[in-house]
């Protein structure tokens, strides 16, 4: 399958994914409350953290190992037994600070929780990771959509009979849990040779370890970027707030749904030319994911300034105070994304000692920028502090790729994004400006959907016909024959 496929089925696969979350959200945010999702995604925000300590970059070097070529069977192996001990060690760490996780969440029942959800995310992430590093990009797609789909729809049940928190913990472990098994099949059955116990060996230990020690930084990176605001907004704000904000942030975190289908594409295929020394390739590829890597996102922020007091008004009234908050976040997934395509190549040429630093001032960046802005002005605080520390990461980035590879920045393509989405945004306005003067949407979500739908066709249409570059990637990757 073709890069180009293999990222618009992942990148389609994403969008199910999306769009349901995206629904079942809306109906909890309605039938649950801002307060009730405030916790839950305090709990998730742990969950991640404590993943991430779980698997200590394992993952990563997982992935790179395998996409190598050369013991895979044995890597494997090696990396199941690594992750089995750190989450030995994980549980045992959550049962000794038992009192004050359950102190935090404000949930008896927390440290029971999040034990099961992190154990269950490891072997999702072991799954994930394995799949990745055997370039089975399409099938990492169908287990995430597996994995929602049955989530959302025990989580919907259960709200509806009425357990609320109770029902969307349980409905995340649940579809967590046979989406992970269902990809451990497909791992399986895609082997030439069974691996067992025996394949494991202190070699191959110490080869993931030397690959992990930089690549875990990367983890904690994806981490504070996704739910430091979060978590350090649980010590100043209620959780009605914390819940309007994340709201906010999983609006934004969708617009990067296709540049994330790209650089999960492009890590083995980078990973495979830095192998075999193929520069000319490598600085190809790297062009690629610049050029397309905003594909989404830039009509998104557009349309997310134009639109955002509308999309939030979807999940109720008292969601629209977010607005200001939804515009600073879209822009900071924009930037971040670019600094994601920049560090994800610096992981598949086999260099994570650069990420390593540009993620040590990321983080420290965004942890320290978030604790005193979040502080002195709540959560405007935490999003001008995500977007703060994602410019500084990417100027990071850049330079340090940079160096290793004399890529071209497709600026000329860049800037046809931009005016295809200024042209799409020209028509939203006059959209917008025709129904406050007439009234001509009844619903406000019919508005929205109108509204978008519009915006999005206008600007493919737009982009299609002044940008050669995507006119031939689309041609190329379409199952029929499009106009010149």
């Amino acid at each position: 399958m073709r890069i180009g496929q293999t990222s618009f089925v992942y990148f389609l696969s994403n969008i199910v994914v999306s769009v349901t979350g995206f629904l079942a959200t809306l109906y909890f945010a309605r039938a649950l409350g801002a307060g009730t999702l405030g916790v839950y995604f305090l709990i998730l925000a742990l969950v991640s953290w404590l993943k991430l300590a779980g698997e200590m970059g394992v993952g990563g070097a997982l992935s790179k190992r395998i996409s190598e070529g050369s013991d895979s069977e044995k890597y494997l192996v090696t990396g199941a037994l690594v992750i089995c001990v750190l989450s030995i060690l994980l549980l045992v760490g959550i049962s000794l600070f038992r009192t004050q996780i359950t102190g935090y969440v404000g949930h008896p029942g927390a440290p029971f929780i999040l034990a099961l959800l992190v154990l269950v995310e490891l072997l999702n992430g072991y799954t994930t990771a394995v799949l990745k590093g055997q370039r089975l990009v399409q099938y990492i797609a169908g287990v995430s959509t597996t994995r929602t789909v049955i989530r959302v729809v025990l989580q919907v049940a259960a709200v509806y009979l009425g357990y609320e928190l109770l029902s969307l913990v349980g409905g995340l472990f649940a579809g967590t849990l046979i989406a992970s098994l269902l990809g451990l099949t497909i791992v399986y059955r895609s082997l030439e040779k069974h691996p067992s116990l025996d394949d494991w060996s202190y070699r191959h230990v110490e080869s993931l370890l030397s690959y992990a020690k930089y690549s875990w930084l990367g983890g904690i990176r994806s981490r504070s970027f996704n739910w430091v605001d979060v978590v350090v907004l649980g010590l100043f704000v209620p959780s009605n707030l914390i819940g309007i904000y994340t709201i906010a942030w999983n609006i934004a975190s969708f617009l990067n749904v296709f540049g994330a289908s790209i650089r999960t594409s492009m890590f083995p295929e980078i990973s495979k030319r830095a192998a075999e020394d193929d520069a000319e390739q490598i600085r190809t590829l790297v062009s690629d994911t610049l050029a397309f890597g905003g594909l989404i996102l830039i009509p998104g922020l557009v349309g997310g300034v134009l639109i955002g007091d509308r999309l939030l008004r979807i999940y109720g009234s008292e969601f629209v105070q977010g607005t200001a908050v939804l515009g600073l976040l879209i822009l900071s997934v924009h930037i971040y994304d670019y600094q994601m395509q920049f560090t994800n190549a610096l992981n598949a040429i086999d260099r994570p000692d650069l990420s390593f630093r540009v993620n040590a001032v990321f983080i420290g960046g965004n942890a320290a920028l978030n604790l005193v802005l979040v502080s002195q002005y709540g959560w405007i605080g935490a999003a001008v502090a995500t977007v703060c520390s994602a410019v500084v990461g990417l100027i990071g980035a850049a330079y340090y790729l940079r160096q290793q590879i004399d890529f071209a920045i497709p600026i000329g393509e860049i800037l046809r994004q931009w005016a295809a989405a200024a042209c799409m945004g020209v028509v939203v306005s006059g959209i917008l400006r025709a129904d406050s003067v007439f009234g001509i949407f009844p619903r406000n979500d019919v508005s929205v959907v109108v509204i978008a739908g519009t915006g999005a066709a206008v600007y493919f249409v737009v982009l299609y016909a002044i940008s050669t570059r995507f006119r031939t990637v689309v041609r190329n990757n379409s199952p029929v024959d499009l106009p010149v």
